[in-house]
């Protein structure tokens, strides 16, 4: 799974590049996303190439949010396909993320 790296001022954008996150690719990417999670602050994953995620992929998510949250760091994610939005919404990690439709309102939720 391919990741690009973007930074908005203090915001980084991690955009995945693939269309599924599931137990085939979820150490690829917990490999290719940990130097972003390690040297920034802010951080949002952008979804929105996503088309498919399964228990696996949500526990990298977890994870994810997890190493941010332990040295005081944020993340959120945006983009989400109606079909992964579902899974999120079906486990109730929509509970436990900060999910926005856009990029543009991810990058602004952390300038609040």
């Amino acid at each position: 799974m391919d990741i690009a790296v973007e930074n908005f001022g203090a915001v980084t954008i991690a955009t995945l590049h693939g269309d599924e996150l599931d137990a085939s690719n979820v150490q690829d990417f917990k490999r290719d996303v940990a130097p972003v999670l390690a040297e920034n602050r802010n951080v949002i994953l952008d979804l929105s190439h996503l088309r498919f995620i399964d228990s696996s992929g949500l526990g990298a998510m977890l994870s994810c949010l997890r190493q941010l949250n332990a040295t005081g760091a944020e993340l959120k994610l945006c983009g989400m396909a109606k079909a992964v939005r579902a899974v999120f919404e079906l486990v109730r990690m929509h509970r436990i993320f900060d999910i926005y439709d856009t990029r543009e309102q991810a990058v602004s939720a952390f300038q609040r």
